[in-house]
């Protein structure tokens, strides 16, 4: 199982002018919608170039829909999706799928679990039985459930607990949102896991692993209509379910820096500084996007290029900002230390960029490459279908799948002063939320 960061971004490239042609072909390919009258949402787009299919269930609960003591459930849920129904034992879904070429696996993130297989055009019609399948008739027994909560615990020690990045950024998560579940970790606390019931699982399941809480994507060879057809006739079964309760929490601005000091058993110190900041919904999305870049997109990037590669202060440093979030998240700044460093002058080091970006306007070159970047990896993504589907379904889960042609058009209209603005506008000095992690001996 993998979790979800910032997937969609593949390494730097400067080759948009060759790419635009590739770009601007596929866009007139046409996706065709339809939400089925149980309410589960289809996206379908025929990609001929090879004989296989990318198909991608997503189901819009995650993290975010969890409660205080009981974290953890969307992701432990995701585990036992591959446990097997009445109709397909333990393991078997997994099986089917390798036995005939193809390729699956899952992911839980704040807002999506989703589930996606890969696997030859001619064999669709197994994958749209077992997921239509898995979303209705899971066992979930609760032998199963204990068994796997065993694999969940392992899964949090080797990817948090025993990770020092990971440790220190679901300490800095925890710290800056006191409100909304944004705060919880998607793998959920050690406490939770340990505590989940089978019931709890079950009425999770129940609640949002509802057809009209689905978004079925699918990329590759295939004919549309006839792709719609066999969906509706195996996914249209199942009963429209109850809406599932709203999000409602929203996080107060903070009053104040928030200041965490971890120690752990770890060989470099670690500092990250994270803003509070709007979503895609907000003006200021494309800006922080291509700031996100500039400071961290490959090694000509800012803060690789001064703090790593010519002061050697840091031996990783970047910035990070969640534009496919569905409610309003962190914008991340972090470094590592390079041995020898102190964490002092990390921070130091950090918020002086930080302070240089609200004083001072990005070059034109900067500028460019990030756009450049950016448009290059968007258009890669156009290359396999896989990354295509997932890309729709991204767009989608924010808003609608159309804000995909805008996405472009909305990066290459970021200017330098667009790029001052939004940092004087969200990384004030008194709203800052700073984790560090100090090596124990």
């Amino acid at each position: 199982m993998i979790h979800y960061s910032k997937m969609w971004r593949i390494p730097a490239v400067l080759l948009v002018p060759l790419l635009l042609g590739w770009a601007s072909a596929w866009a007139a390919d046409t996706v065709v919608a339809e939400t089925l009258d149980n309410g589960l949402r289809v996206l379908l787009l025929e990609d001929h170039r090879s004989p296989i299919v990318s198909f991608q269930v997503w189901y819009r609960v995650g993290s975010r829909n969890e409660a205080r003591g009981a974290t953890g459930i969307a992701h432990f849920l995701e585990h036992m999706m591959f446990k097997g129904t009445p109709t397909h034992g333990r393991g078997q879904f997994a099986r089917l799928v390798e036995q005939n070429g193809g390729q699956d696996n899952a992911f839980t993130s704040h807002d999506v679990t989703s589930y996606f297989v890969d696997i030859a055009a001619d064999k669709l019609d197994l994958v749209i039985e077992l997921d239509a399948d898995r979303m209705q008739n899971l066992l979930l027994d609760p032998k199963e459930i204990d068994s796997e909560r065993q694999v969940v615990l392992e899964e949090r020690r080797t990817r948090t607990d025993d990770d020092p990045g990971g440790f220190l950024g679901e300490e800095v998560a925890s710290l800056a949102f006191r409100a909304h579940p944004y705060g919880f970790p998607v793998i959920g606390w050690r406490e939770d896991i340990a505590r989940i019931t089978p019931e709890e699982i079950r009425a999770f399941y129940r609640t949002y692993y509802v057809p009209n809480n689905v978004l079925i994507v699918a990329v590759g060879d295939f004919r549309s209509g006839e792709a719609l057809e066999r969906i509706k006739r195996r996914f249209g079964q199942a009963p429209r379910g109850p809406v599932p309760p709203p999000v409602l929490a929203v996080e107060p601005p903070p009053n104040g820096e928030r200041r965490g000091v971890v120690r752990k058993q770890a060989e470099l110190p670690i500092v990250y500084v994270a803003y509070h900041v709007p979503n895609h919904r907000s003006d200021d999305a494309a800006p922080l996007e291509v700031l996100s870049t500039v400071l961290s997109g490959g090694r000509a990037s800012r803060l690789y290029r001064d703090l790593v590669y010519e002061r050697r202060l840091a031996l990783e440093a970047g910035g990070d900002y969640s534009y496919f979030s569905v409610d309003p998240n962190l914008f991340w700044f972090w470094a590592t230390a390079m041995p020898g460093q102190r964490a002092e002058t990390l921070e130091k080091e950090l918020l002086a960029q930080v302070e240089r970006l609200k004083k001072e306007p990005v070059t034109d070159e900067e500028l460019q490459r990030a756009k450049n970047q950016l448009e290059a990896s968007f258009v890669f993504q156009e290359d396999s279908v896989h990354h295509r589907a997932s890309l729709l379904a991204r767009f989608e889960v924010i808003g609608g799948y159309a804000q995909k042609d805008q996405f472009l058009a909305k990066i290459r209209a970021v200017t330098a002063a667009d790029v001052l603005r939004v940092a004087r506008a969200w990384f004030p000095e008194d709203k800052r939320n700073v984790g560090i992690l100090l090596p124990t001996d």
